[in-house]
């Protein structure tokens, strides 16, 4: 999705410098040509050998090339790789990086690409919390932010202090999908705000008890990362999973019970202009939660359900004629007719039809093979394709119907 783009990867002194060995790498898988440029300070944390060797082209760090005498006069050409690049993305950039780029500072090779490169210029900030939010940096990070660099919002984890809070680096994955978002920006949902629901829901039995299903997740997070790539902003509500979306422009709320995602749903829903429910909500809750483990003691054991609130029901309900409401269902059997029933039943513009009978369909698959079933009895029965492929088909049949 990058092939032909020309991409200049910064690299300065933070210890977050490993990091963009992995970002070139992702870079170059999908076609891009990448050039590194570092600050000295850059070499201590990771060798320009081994980003050379990444990149398949050398790397630049000081303004005379290393491989030839001083008095040569073969330098750096630092206007030349500010013109080559179509995107300048620095990563991990310091916060010593930032405060020269903001106050115009060239005592290096990297600053002197920055301050003539005319391609757009993104930033990754990586340091400690208490650097990040010093007003220093901050008002540098503003600075930037007027004069048109874009930054990519440090993460919030542990650090390299031992202290947790604001200031890891962006996941290169994160930053790659963003590169590639960037080249590829198909909008068809800017403006909009898209619902997701996704994952299972754990509903509690006792402390360590739970009645819950084998679903991972995945769907719900390649949907929302779908849907951001066509310009949406999303409300992506997930149950537990070990998948979270890489892209900007999703907010992630996390649940475990139906109940709870059933007051995010109704916070949300009448500001969205899609809803896609893939979420395998629970049908039904422990009427009674036991404080402590339940302890083995009788040969049966008797639990009482009571029903949880339909979700996809109450979007229906609650929809709007500018609503676009989509819904998934898992069958084993009659799942045409069930499908259908559940499209009307439920005031759904689009059923995703999935059957447990398919091979490589279902839960625990990256694969899924679907049928849409729309309103006026359209049937589109698709092979079975990767699931990310299926949530691009997905995003673009809710833009189209948005139409």
């Amino acid at each position: 999705m990058l092939t032909g783009k020309k991409i200049l990867v910064g690299v300065t002194g933070s210890i977050a410098a490993y990091k963009s060995a992995f970002l070139i790498r992702e870079l170059i898988r999908e076609g891009a040509e990448v050039r590194v440029v570092m600050s000295p300070s850059g070499r201590e944390f990771i060798t320009p050998l081994t980003l050379a060797t990444l990149s398949k082209n050398p790397v630049a760090v000081e303004f005379i090339k290393p491989e030839t005498e001083k008095g040569a006069g073969e330098w750096e050409n630092h206007v030349e790789l500010g013109l080559w690049a179509d995107l300048f993305v620095v990563a991990p950039a310091s916060a010593n990086t930032l405060a020269k780029l903001a106050g115009g500072t060239c005592d290096n090779l990297l600053m002197a690409v920055l301050l003539s490169s005319r391609c757009p210029v993104w930033v990754a900030p990586a340091m400690d919390l208490d650097m990040f939010n010093h007003p220093a940096t901050q008002e540098n990070i503003s600075k930037l932010k007027q004069r048109g660099v874009s930054i990519l919002e440090p993460g919030t984890g542990e650090l390299a202090s031992g202290l947790e809070g604001k200031g890891r680096m962006q996941e290169p994955e994160e930053i790659a999908q963003a590169v590639i978002s960037y080249f590829n920006p198909q909008q068809k949902l800017k403006g909009k705000k898209v619902l997701i629901t996704g994952g299972p829901t754990y509903e509690k039995i006792d402390p360590v008890r739970f009645i819950g299903n084998h679903s991972s997740g995945l769907t719900g997070v390649l949907l929302a990362e779908a849907c951001a790539q066509m310009g949406a902003e999303v409300y992506l509500i997930s149950g537990p999973t070990p998948y979270k979306p890489m892209l900007s422009g999703i907010h992630f709320l996390k649940v475990n019970t139906a109940l709870d995602m059933f007051e995010l749903v109704q916070k949300h829903w009448n500001d969205c202009a899609v809803g896609i429910f893939s979420a395998a909500v629970a049908d039904y809750r422990p009427v009674e939660v036991s404080h402590q483990k339940i302890k083995k003691s009788e040969d049966t054991l008797t639990i009482h359900l009571v029903k949880n609130p339909d979700l996809l029901s109450w979007a229906g309900q609650h929809k709007s004629d500018k609503q676009i409401l989509i819904g998934f269902a898992l069958e084993t059997e009659n799942e045409l007719v069930n499908a259908q029933a559940k499209l009307d039943k439920k005031n759904l513009d689009l059923v995703v039809l999935n059957s447990l009978r398919d091979e490589g369909a279902g839960f625990g698959h990256q694969t899924n093979k679907v049928t849409f079933i729309a309103k006026g009895n359209k049937i589109i029965n698709f092979e079975l394709e990767q699931k990310v492929e299926l949530a691009k088909r997905i995003a673009e049949f809710a833009s189209d119907l948005l139409k």
